[in-house]
């Protein structure tokens, strides 16, 4: 599902085609699920006219900073993203890329004109992203709940030893807490966890101080990877841990030949490597 560096490409993408622009025509489909708490015919009422100063994002959440509130928030979900036209959109492990010659692409959501003639689509086949209206974005949830921002706004290892043992939760799932770590999924948990050396169920109680700043830096290193490669998975580091941990296979294994295992953690299927992580 998209992650920080997926919705750090989707902001890129939306900011390319729109910041600066006027959005002179709005379709939305009628999807009372997508559409959170507002109407669909109502969004496009708003967006219709308005100026797009900028393209924000925190965490999983993005939204457009328009003229004149309200603003629109978006969430993907687990396979929403932002398309333009003749531009492949971003391949999620869930599912292939849409041909760059279907436009407008299957499954869109919003469809935005803006008044030099580009054209922007938000796209979700499972309908499990979400779009809405809010007057002041960073002051209303769910953006006022998150917690730091490990692109933007990442506090000094001190600090983040200081948030992260807090109570008793396992690692993993203190990772995955949003209100903790905005936009930090699954697979970055993972990828974290098993570069720092670190158990998964490990209780955050137990972690040392040295564990603590590893943890910190894998974290910062593994966001500013992933972003610097604009989401493109196959551009990702071949030793990382990401290109070994789809599927649950019984056979996988790292690129140093370390058996992958699977187990549930917080719910959450995770992979990790017995051989390097304590």
């Amino acid at each position: 599902m998209p992650e920080l560096p997926e919705v750090e490409r989707g902001r890129r993408v939306a900011e390319g085609v729109a910041a600066g622009r006027h959005i002179a025509r709005v379709w939305c489909a009628d999807d009372p699920i997508v559409f959170q708490g507002v109407a669909p015919a109502a969004v496009a009422r708003a967006l219709t006219g308005r100026r797009v100063l900028a393209v924000r994002r925190r965490g999983k959440q993005l939204w457009f900073e328009l003229d004149a509130a309200p603003h629109p928030l978006f969430h993907f979900g687990m396979t929403g993203a932002f398309h333009v036209p003749g531009a492949r959109g971003l391949r999620y492990k869930s599912g292939p890329r849409e041909p760059a010659e279907d436009w407008p692409p299957r499954f869109a959501r919003i469809h935005l004109w803006l008044d030099d003639g580009g054209e922007l689509v938000m796209v979700d086949g499972r309908r499990l992203g979400r779009i809405t209206l809010r007057h002041d974005p960073q002051r209303e949830p769910p953006i006022a709940r998150l917690g730091f921002d490990p692109l933007l706004d990442m506090p000094t290892p001190a600090e983040f030893g200081r948030r992260l043992r807090v109570g008793r939760a396992v690692v993993k799932s203190r990772l995955l807490d949003q209100s903790f770590a905005a936009g930090v999924g699954n697979w970055i948990a993972d990828e974290v966890l098993y570069q720092a050396g670190i158990d998964p169920r490990r209780r955050v109680d137990t972690l040392d101080d040295a564990e603590v700043r590893r943890l910190h830096a894998r974290l910062r290193q593994v966001v500013r990877t992933a972003v610097a490669a604009d989401a493109d998975d196959t551009r990702y580091p071949r030793g990382w841990l990401f290109h070994r941990r789809w599927g649950r296979r019984d056979d996988a294994t790292t690129a140093r030949g370390e058996r992958v295992e699977h187990v549930t953690v917080g719910g959450r299927t995770t992979a990790w490597v017995p051989a390097r992580q304590r």
